[in-house]
């Protein structure tokens, strides 16, 4: 069985609340990645995903530099446990129409997955 902390990335991309929404879409091309995890006070309160960014900014002309990313994020974070099956994360996915879910253990989060993460070649007797 493939789990989730199996695919998971486990470098947290983070920002601040407070930082602009241009800055966040900036640092996950830099770092190429799909989404941030927003904190507050060393506290994860939410994500920004492209999809935020285009559907939330770009596509309501929301194009003011300053716009804080807590004005689009999701919050609180959809989570799943790292031990968790992957077939277990694509439902919870497709049951709240995300690409994206924290990864944790006991209680904190420890990765990201996305659907792109389902897409690794893993071996077929993991299954």
């Amino acid at each position: 069985m493939v789990t989730v902390g199996q695919l998971m990335k486990q470098d947290l991309v983070t920002v601040d609340t407070g930082t602009s929404v241009v800055e966040a879409a900036k640092l996950m091309k830099a770092c190429n990645v799909g989404s941030v995890l927003v904190s507050q006070e060393n506290r994860i309160v939410g994500i920004v995903t492209e999809s935020d960014v285009v559907r939330k900014f770009v596509g309501v002309d929301r194009v003011a530099y300053f716009t804080p990313v807590e004005s689009i994020m999701s919050s609180p974070v959809l989570g799943i446990e790292a031990r968790r099956p992957i077939t277990e994360a694509a439902d919870l996915m497709n049951k709240h129409r995300t690409r994206h879910l924290g990864v944790t253990k006991a209680g904190a989060i420890v990765g990201v997955v996305s659907v792109r993460d389902f897409l690794q070649p893993v071996a077929v007797d993991d299954f």
